[in-house]
């Protein structure tokens, strides 16, 4: 039986309960998961950003995954983001035609993440909105956020959860226009100018 000296913090080794991630990499990236709009589709709009930590460091292993409507705003239920050869279970990609509102980006060395989608259309009294889901390293449950468009002033004053908010917290749910349909979200985990994040019960 080996004698572990555990005097001191720093002679005792992680184990596995210790350890939170990244386990992202292994199995859940895919190619294309940020192409959610059908090519040559005119209502694509990209949305792009970084992934900060506490410390405002960009996270090379984050996920971001965005679920959103079309631009008549309904949700759509068709399959088809994630589609496998039957006979290989390879990826064979998605089939450039169904739209199907969700995709999975996984961040780039320095914390870069964007994604190809329709513009969304309201629904009921929100304002048009992506919804967003992150998965990072020290996170043991994921963030669940949303992305609004900056052109949508006027419904961003009737929206349920934007009008509730302080105004300098909101700002952190509202994209930047960078011009010619590219817009940027920067998703802060912790610390100055943290996004808000939403807490479904």
């Amino acid at each position: 039986m080996t004698k572990i000296d555990t005097s001191s913090p720093e002679r005792v080794l992680p184990t596995p309960s210790h350890t939170v991630g990244p386990f992202y990499g292994y199995a859940l990236p895919f190619p294309g998961g940020g192409d959610i709009a059908p090519v040559g589709h005119p209502d694509t709009i990209t949305v792009q950003g970084h992934v900060y930590d506490g410390e405002g460091r960009p996270l090379p292993d984050a996920f971001v995954e965005l679920w959103g409507p079309g631009p008549d705003g309904r949700v759509p239920a068709v399959d088809g983001s994630i589609r496998r050869d039957p006979s290989t279970g390879g990826y064979l990609g998605r089939n450039g035609v169904e739209f199907t509102g969700w995709g999975r980006i996984q961040t780039d060395a320095n914390g870069h993440w964007y994604a190809r989608t329709l513009r969304p259309g309201a629904r009921g009294r929100s304002a048009p909105y992506l919804s967003v889901c992150v998965f990072a390293r020290g996170l043991l449950v994921h963030l669940f956020t949303r992305i609004y468009l900056p052109e949508d002033t006027a419904a961003h004053a009737t929206d349920p959860l934007l009008s509730g908010l302080d105004p300098a917290r909101r700002d952190t749910l509202i994209a930047t226009d960078d011009g010619t349909g590219t817009y940027r979200f920067d998703i802060r985990l912790q610390g100055e100018g943290e996004t808000v994040f939403l807490e479904f019960q």
